[in-house]
């Protein structure tokens, strides 16, 4: 994917409301939609929500991804990944009425079990906060990288430093339309 060329974005303060000890203020809800090209002739957009105020919800934290085959949704605390998949032309021809209920398929996943969900034989730390052991699992794998470059010499991360350094751009352009957006 190309670096995203705009985003556009809606912010909030709500947090100035109240009486805290910052000197700045907090964006504590924004939602950021962003462009980005996978090819010359598909257009992908990504969307962000951020609520800082889901402590209290049933969901604290979910991530929705929706696309042409269907949509995946996750959940925490709920560690449920929910994927349905949209309904083919045989199942569907009829595009003007919604599909029938027989042809909407349902997956669920549990990934309750951290080390049955990253297939981990080696001993876990349990939940811990609200990163439900994901610290602990982005160590196992690099410390299994690490291992099989000393065994291979093939150094094959599951996410690169190119990953890291397109997730910075995307947060650094979110961050700069937010303030463009708001000044």
């Amino acid at each position: 994917y190309k670096r995203p060329r705009r985003a556009m974005v809606q912010r909030g303060l709500l947090y100035d409301q109240e009486d805290l000890p910052y000197d700045k203020p907090i964006i504590d809800s924004a939602y950021v939609m962003m462009p980005f090209t996978k090819r010359t002739d598909v257009k992908t957009i990504g969307c962000l929500e951020l609520c800082m105020f889901a402590e209290g919800s049933r969901h604290q934290e979910e991530i929705i991804v929706t696309g042409t085959k269907g949509r995946l949704e996750a959940y925490l605390p709920e560690n449920k990944v929910f994927m349905f998949r949209r309904p083919d032309y045989k199942q569907w021809n009829d595009r003007s009425v919604p599909p029938p209920p027989e042809s909407i398929r349902e997956e669920i996943f549990d990934c309750s079990d951290v080390k049955e969900t990253h297939g981990i034989d080696a001993e876990m730390p349990t939940h811990g906060g609200y990163h439900y052991s994901s610290t602990a699992v982005e160590w196992y794998h690099l410390l299994e990288t690490m291992e099989t470059y000393e065994a291979t010499g093939r150094w094959e991360p599951d996410v690169s430093l190119q990953d890291g350094l397109r997730a910075v751009e995307i947060g650094l352009d979110a961050s700069e339309a937010i303030v463009n957006e708001h000044n």
